[in-house]
Order: C-alpha cells, then structure tokens, then sequence
C-alpha cells in the first residue's frame, strides 16, 4: 500500500496535476540505488535465519538505540559481507564471538570484515549495535520512516512505516525482499505508561529499572524487512476468535482507549467476512500460528505482518470515498480488506525483487473485487473492478527496474486488478481460477517469489499460455489495440501490441447474440463470425480493457 491511495483519492480534483507529478524521471540511479536493490557475493553468501531485534525508544528525543542479533547460515565460503542500515544512524559496533570486528560504511550499506573465513554450511552469528534519530516519516505510510504524534489526550503515539525505503531506514538487516528471515524475537522498550505493538505473539512484558517497559514479541513464521513494525501507544486490547480452514484463529485488537467502542463495532463488522471471503478464494490464512492482529496507527495503513496497521478512523471505504465511484467500496472498510489481503499476497507470497511489487498489489488490489464477489456477487464485482478503470494512467511500465530497489508504476493497483480479472474472464472457469488463486498460496507458502514464477504457474495451471498478456499489460504502458479490417463484408483480426508475438484470446459477438472467443494474433487473419457485419459486430471491452478498431465497443453489465 503506497502512493496509489494517494493518487485515486484526489483523482477528481486533482487528476492532472497529480500525473505529471508521476510523470517526473525518477531512473536516474546511483550507486547507493544499486547497493540497495542488488544481490551482490556480499549478500547472497548469507542466508539469515532469525534476527533478534531489541530497541529502546527515547521519544521525547525522537532517538532509538539498541541492537540486532544476525544469525545466518553460510551459502559459500566468505569472509565480508554487507547489511544494511541509513547513514544517518550510528554503528556503535560490530560483535563477532564475543570481539568488535572491523567494518566499514558507504551510503546506507554496511561492510563486515570476519577474521577468519566462514565455510559454507556454517551457522554462525554476529550482533550489531546501533543508534541515532532515525528519519521521522512527514506523510507516513507514503515516505518511510516513524511517525511521532499523540493522541487526544496528549499521550505520544508512535508508530513505524518503511515500505520501498526499507527497514533499514529503523534498523539494521539484511534489506533485500529476496531473503525473508526464518523468524524473530522483537524487542522494543518504550517510557512506562506506554505499550508497544508489533508482529507475532506477545511473549514477555518486563518492567526495567530505568523507566522503561519492555515488549517481547515473537514471530514464528518468515517475514520480510518492511513488515517488522513498531507501534507505541497507550493501547487497549480487545480479542476475538475466528473458526477457519485451519483452525481457531486468534483476532487481536489494538486501539487507544477513547476509540475502543467505534473499533469493536467496525472491526467486528468488518474482519471476519475479510476473512471468511479470502480464505474461500485464496486459502487459509498463512500465519495462523502468529495470530491476526490490527493496530490502530496514526498513518492510514500498512501490510505489516500478524499487525496490521489500521487508521481508516473506523469507516467504510477509503477515508470514506470509494474509489469505484461504484457504491460497493462503501459496503466494507477499505483497509482492513486491503492491507488484510496482504496477508496472502505480498506476506505469505513475496515479491524477491521491488520491480515486481505488483505480485503484492495487483493481487490484493484484486482481492478487494473478490471479496465485492463473495459477499456480493461477481456482478457487482464486475461493477467495482470496471469502476477501478479511472485510477489507471497508462503512462509508465507496471514491472520497475531490478536491481536498484525501483518498483514501477501506480498503475499496479488498478491496471493489475484489471489485469487479472481479465485473466479470469479468459479462463472461462472460475472454480479453476479459484484453485489457481488457492494454489498459488499453496506452492508458494512463504516463500519470495520472481515475475516468472508467478506468471509462469498461472500460465501452466490454467491450460492456456498467458506469457504474453502478463508481458503486455506488465511491462507495456499502452493498451494493446483490437484492429478489425473488412474484406469481402468478413472481418480480418490482428492485435497491434508491443509484447513480441502478442496474442490474447477476446469475446466478440454479433449484437443481440453471444459471446464467442476468438484468439488474434499480430498477424491479420480472417476469422468467420456467423452474421457479422461491420456494424453489428462488437468486442467485449468491459470484460477486456482494450482499445478497438474497425469493431464497436460492447461488454455485458
């Protein structure tokens, strides 16, 4: 969840203004972009296994300090390598068996020096110490970094959110999405009268001599850099159950006290038929054995694992707009249903590379028609994701640029819900896409993931090759165009399109008939429509977002 939001709900008052804003060329790398976003030796010799992260938040200075405890499993014989942690934070040191060891820094990645060599298959750990005033987020969760506010009654209320920054940007790790730690024991401690929040299950509360409190949560399952999250208030807590595929699944709920009434009524209207609609379509929830949790945060909200960041102020659809413009992104909350998606796609499923975020959007963008179909029908999911068609620009690639931790473009959210409902359509079986939504999440069960591997398993699953069409509408900001020529009163088809050797099968009909497939290629070819003349033959664009020419526009509501 990112900048899409932002874009969308200001769409109608500031449409033009806020794309030429996305229009400014942000590929102009450095090397510091390339120290972040790529998979250098000094990286993959490491595969980490658990990190214990344990942080003491000095809020009246906006200043943390603490340390990360890095075990890893050697992948080959090295001697350096790198983590990852802001300039702006100090390394205090660097602890190996009991010994500081030397290290160096540029921009924000972090050289180890080991003093032997580390054999491949080895176990072995190391500690970093740490601290600083980490960078505070202005507009949280668009721009990385912690927020530090209060509640109404003056009480601070803090909270982290380092999506596309990084986790470094509040901590030291390995900060590359291909490398999930294994699980986590997180540490916060925050000044007495304060709780902290964060991912997994409540361990452990101590009350510590300084004046501070500490909060032992741990998480069991894999869970990547940006979902590690800290939220620092004087909460209270609420629980509930949920009876799900695998079980009995814990709900719990975090809000400040003024607020505890309004969120038992939302949450409570609002989780379990979440739930309920995506364990149908996309398979248990993946980490029932760290519980579901919400949190309310003083941002608008974010994915982050077993926690998450609620602040939708307790009303249904975004900030109470739907961005269907259709009136069923008013009938649920909008971010418990989207970022809850996340849980599958973008959690459970990771994306290895930040140029392939849309495996985390796309796919939750569309979860939030697939629960519109679940509790509504597939006619008003058709109605909402067809209404999703006004936040897509069609100015950039949705696929980013590997290696320099750059995803692509906004268009992600609603292009790629349209994307794959149009893959649903020409599949023409929704049990299959249902077992092909529901395997994904199997096959892929915490597990980082590539382009092709998704793309790829859609593709195989379904029967039909689709490696086309994902390379058209993922890395192709242009619509592929439908070109219908006559000849002899009998339509010659060809698609005109940018991915090499483009073919997509499309609905088209005579007016007042139905719906028939037929698969053009690039090549024109004649292909014979029972009846069909140049006025009464029409494409389905409503099922398909295509331009068309030389046929009529046409589509079932």
């Amino acid at each position: 969840m990112k900048k899409y939001f932002s874009l969308i709900l200001f769409i109608t008052l500031l449409h033009t203004g806020l794309q030429a804003q996305l229009l400014v060329d942000k590929n102009k790398f450095t090397h510091a972009d390339s120290l972040r976003g790529s998979l250098t030796p000094l990286r993959t010799c490491y595969d980490i296994n658990y990190y214990h992260l344990d942080v003491k938040f000095d809020i009246d200075k906006k200043f943390i300090s603490g340390s990360n405890l890095f075990k890893f499993t050697a992948t080959q014989d090295f001697k350096k390598l790198q983590f990852d942690l802001f300039a702006n934070l100090k390394v205090e040191k660097v602890l190996y068996k009991k010994h500081e060891v030397p290290y160096t820094r540029q921009d924000n990645a972090v050289f180890v020096t080991f003093p032997k060599t580390i054999l491949k298959g080895t176990r072995d750990t190391f500690t970093v110490y740490y601290s600083g005033n980490p960078t505070v987020a202005k507009n949280a969760p668009w721009d990385g970094g912690v927020v530090y506010t209060t509640d109404t009654t003056g009480k601070p209320w803090v909270a982290t959110a380092c999506e596309g920054a990084g986790a470094s940007i509040w901590w030291p790790n390995k900060d590359h999405l291909s490398d999930e730690v294994d699980s986590m024991l997180i540490s916060i401690s925050v000044p007495k009268g304060l709780k902290d929040v964060s991912n997994g299950r409540l361990r452990k509360v101590t009350e510590l001599n300084d004046g501070y409190t500490r909060f032992d949560w741990f998480v069991a399952n894999p869970i990547n850099n940006y979902d590690v999250a800290a939220n620092i208030a004087d909460y209270t807590e609420f629980k509930d159950t949920y009876d799900g595929e695998k079980g009995k699944l814990d709900l719990d709920y975090w809000v400040l006290p003024s607020d505890l009434e309004k969120a038992k009524a939302q949450f409570g209207a609002n989780v379990k038929p979440m739930l309920k609609a995506f364990e149908h379509w996309f398979g248990p929830y993946p980490f029932y054995e760290d519980g579901y949790k919400l949190v309310q945060t003083p941002h608008l909200g974010m994915e982050h694992q077993s926690a998450v960041a609620y602040g939708n102020h307790f009303q249904n659809g975004y900030l109470g707009y739907d961005l269907s413009r259709t009136g069923w992104g008013k009938k649920w909350d909008y971010i418990i249903v989207h970022e809850s998606g996340h849980e599958w796609f973008g959690n459970n499923i990771t994306a290895k590379d930040l140029a392939d975020m849309w495996i985390h959007e796309s796919f939750t963008n569309y979860a939030e028609d697939l629960f519109v179909d679940f509790h509504y029908g597939k006619q008003a999911a058709m109605e909402y994701v067809n209404g999703l068609r006004i936040g897509i620009a069609n100015k950039s690639p949705i696929v980013g640029i590997y290696g320099v931790n750059k995803e692509g473009s906004e268009d992600m959210y609603p292009k790629g819900a349209v994307l794959l409902n149009m893959v649903r359509t020409i599949i023409n079986d929704d049990e299959k896409w249902r077992g092909i939504l529901r395997g994904l999440n199997k096959t892929f069960y915490h597990q980082t993931v590539t382009y092709d591997d998704i793309t790829g398993y859609i593709s195989k699953q379904s029967g039909i090759d689709l490696s086309t069409v994902f390379d058209q509408y993922l890395h192709y900001a242009k619509l592929p165009a439908l070109e219908v020529t006559w000849k002899d009163d009998k339509p010659w088809f060809r698609w005109i399109a940018g991915a090499k050797g483009f073919t997509m099968p499309v609905r088209v009909k005579v007016k007042g008939g139905d719906y028939q497939f037929v698969t053009p290629t690039t090549t024109s070819q004649a292909i014979d429509i029972q009846g069909a003349t140049k006025e009464n033959l029409e494409a389905d664009t409503y099922n398909f977002y295509i331009s068309v020419s030389g046929i009529n526009k046409g589509g079932e509501k």
